[in-house]
């Protein structure tokens, strides 16, 4: 968890804005019986980032416990209670339905307000299983919903093996009838479920992890077709080598971000109206587009043209 923090960091610097978010694990990473002691290790780290700030501000989240697990409302208590003001969003695992949603917002606003946070905390949830993809447009249309993120290991893990294991990775592999995560149904519709489901609701879809961590041509191509085919805005990394393949896939290309820069300032000289541009109509749906264009591109610290850089100076 400390190298992710400085590597944020660093990357930070680097890029002139905070890159990726460092999600520090309540879930997976508390030891049986540590769960407390976990907690209190976290708050220290958040609090610690956000104090250690220089000019652009860090982005650090917790995975907490589900909100079944005996371990959530004191994860809740001590986390939020103790660095409220330094997450910038709370995320929920094995997210079932609206219920789950609600519990879950419920205990959060009431201890952020004790805390003396103002501005609601954003909740992140993870979808894992059949059930909850059935329940993905209902649960993105909660408000207090920013993002949904598929949980791919334990969504094939829950089909009681009916899936092959060729399907939790980018290489289908011998035995899985060239079944990989990107070409089972199954997976495929779960994928594409919660992208339409975040679209639908104006959150943010999160990919799942590729596990193939030393591949980094395996986490290029699968960040690429993750962003490119299947709708998503955003990718979960396992591992600090990840990070600069799913940034690379992510971010717009350089002739994309000069076109994107060359209609929205023509489309801004003539007050937004419809314009021609080599040979094409282009008017507010496309200006749009065009606009997220250069959004995505200064949120991956791409390097913008100058005339653009201004959409997003202080």
């Amino acid at each position: 968890m400390r190298k992710s923090l400085a590597l944020q960091a660093e990357m930070s610097q680097e890029f002139g804005t905070c890159v990726f978010d460092v999600t520090l694990d309540c879930e997976d990473g508390a030891p049986v019986g540590g769960e407390k002691y976990h907690a209190n290790m976290v708050v220290a780290l958040a609090n610690q980032a956000q104090a250690a700030i220089n000019n652009i501000a860090p982005r650090v989240a917790v995975r907490v416990h589900p909100v079944d697990h005996p371990a959530f409302e004191q994860d809740v208590e001590l986390i939020v209670g103790g660095a409220a003001a330094s997450l910038c969003h709370l995320m929920i695992p094995k997210v079932e339905s609206l219920a789950d949603v609600e519990r879950a917002a419920k205990l959060v606003d009431q201890v952020v307000i004790r805390a003396g946070r103002t501005t609601p905390l954003p909740l992140h949830v993870l979808i894992e299983s059949p059930a909850s993809v059935h329940h993905a447009f209902e649960i993105a249309a909660h408000p207090r919903v920013q993002s949904i993120s598929f949980g791919l290991m334990d969504f094939v893990s829950s089909h009681g093996g009916a899936i092959p294991a060729s399907a939790m990775g980018v290489h289908a592999g011998q035995g899985g009838d060239g079944l990989d995560q990107f070409s089972h149904p199954l997976v495929v519709r779960a994928k594409l479920a919660i992208s339409s489901a975040c679209h639908a609701h104006g959150k943010v879809p999160a990919h799942c992890v590729v596990t193939e961590f030393s591949d980094m041509s395996a986490v290029l191509a699968a960040a690429s077709r993750a962003s490119r085919a299947f709708g998503y805005t955003r990718m979960w990394s396992i591992h600090p080598s990840q990070i600069r393949p799913i940034l690379e896939a992510f971010a717009p290309q350089v002739q994309e971000i000069e076109l994107a820069t060359t209609i929205t300032l023509a489309a801004q000289q003539a007050d937004w109206a419809p314009i021609s541009f080599d040979g094409k109509l282009h008017d507010r749906a496309s200006y749009r587009y065009f606009w997220h264009v250069l959004e995505r591109a200064h949120q991956t610290g791409r390097t913008l043209p100058v005339p653009a850089q201004a959409f997003f100076s202080a």
